[in-house]
């Protein structure tokens, strides 16, 4: 157990890679990951764009402000993951939403999301997950059809520069015992 708590503890969010192809087989694994990642009623709602095109990296990179700190990583990195999910299917029983949040597919892609973070990583891998860009844009970038939401693109690669650890709240600070 002890060394699932390190893996999570030691991944970082990575902007910065090196030009070293990710195999194949590596990206299997880490899709497999998204294959087992747990969802609402088991709607495995999530549709995974695998980007390796330098034009469409440099086209997403265009939907990503360049104040956003992910600017740069969007072509830089040698993978990308556009994270996308059906609507209307996760939260939902008889075509009726059935959460007082709506569609569940954001907590199903952030499961999916949290996957691939923790199998890049096992994988020597590094990723970033980037929610601050031009949805519009990317969807138009990446054909994404009607029915179906891009919520967040992922980089991945070999990190070039891994970053400290951020500072963590105490587990004090955020847990509450039978009452808020």
């Amino acid at each position: 157990m002890n060394s699932f708590l390190d893996m999570i503890k030691e991944r970082r969010s990575i902007r910065n890679y090196e030009q070293k192809e990710v195999p194949q087989d590596v990206l299997n694994a880490i899709l497999e990951a998204v294959q087992w990642t747990p969802s609402w009623a088991n709607t495995q709602c999530w549709e995974i764009v695998v980007i390796t095109d330098q034009n469409a990296k440099q086209r997403l990179q265009e939907a990503v402000p360049k104040a956003n700190p992910a600017h740069k990583s969007i072509a830089a990195a040698p993978v990308l993951f556009a994270l996308c999910a059906k609507k209307g299917v996760s939260g939902y029983y008889k075509d009726v939403c059935t959460t007082r949040l709506g569609d569940w597919l954001m907590f199903d892609l952030g499961l999916a999301a949290m996957n691939i973070s923790l199998a890049a990583h096992a994988h020597g891998l590094g990723s970033l997950i980037v929610g601050l860009f031009d949805h519009q844009q990317a969807e138009t970038v990446l054909h994404v059809p009607d029915g179906i939401e891009l919520a967040a693109i992922m980089t991945l690669g070999y990190a070039s520069k891994i970053p400290s650890p951020p500072k963590r709240r105490e587990i004090r600070d955020f847990v509450h015992e039978n009452r808020f």
